[in-house]
């Protein structure tokens, strides 16, 4: 009798322990949050700095641009000169030389527009690829069944206790201060 109570016992604490564990699994809420994105990318220190890089980078092609802009213009002065006092092979040579400086100036401007659309979008997406591991690994630590993107106010309402912008903002520059190994 004493071993039947017990296995009664027994059986009865797994069958607790079982719905207790369902209860936590099935029932407990599920954790979802969202994360400002452009809130995110402002305060990331990452994307911070890469804006700067950027901003770098391009300062440096517009001094190239207002450069070549003013061999243009000395160029176009030049002929100017010579057109009133040179000779016709003068002339023909300064209109020359505005055409090739014109050209070498579109040129360029065509290639630092193109090489700055490729240079944002390759900082662009070295710092998205980052926050995006970092969201994964964060949301699997944390337990989060889902963590949404608010982009441009796409989301038109949530509790403001789900925003956890700040807590990913703070924990994205805390690792980017001390890299992951």
């Amino acid at each position: 009798m004493r071993l039947k109570s017990q296995t009664l016992i027994t059986t009865a604490l797994s069958v607790i322990v079982v719905f207790m564990l369902l209860s936590f699994y099935v029932f407990s809420p599920n954790k979802i949050a969202y994360v400002d994105s452009a809130k995110l990318l402002n305060g990331y220190k990452a994307m911070v700095e890469a804006r700067k890089e950027f901003e770098r980078k391009q300062a440096t092609w517009n001094a190239n641009v207002d450069t070549l802009m003013k061999d243009v213009q000395d160029a176009i002065k030049k002929y100017e000169k010579s057109a009133a006092t040179g000779t016709e092979k003068e002339r023909q040579m300064a209109k020359e030389l505005i055409t090739g400086k014109q050209k070498q100036l579109y040129d360029y401007q065509n290639a630092t527009r193109q090489n700055a659309a490729q240079e944002e979008q390759r900082l662009n997406q070295n710092v998205l690829t980052t926050v995006n591991a970092f969201l994964l690994r964060y949301g699997k630590k944390h337990h989060y069944k889902m963590i949404l993107i608010a982009a441009n106010g796409n989301i038109a309402y949530a509790d403001p206790d789900m925003d956890i912008t700040d807590k990913i903002v703070e924990a994205l520059n805390k690792e980017y201060s001390v890299p992951v190994k």
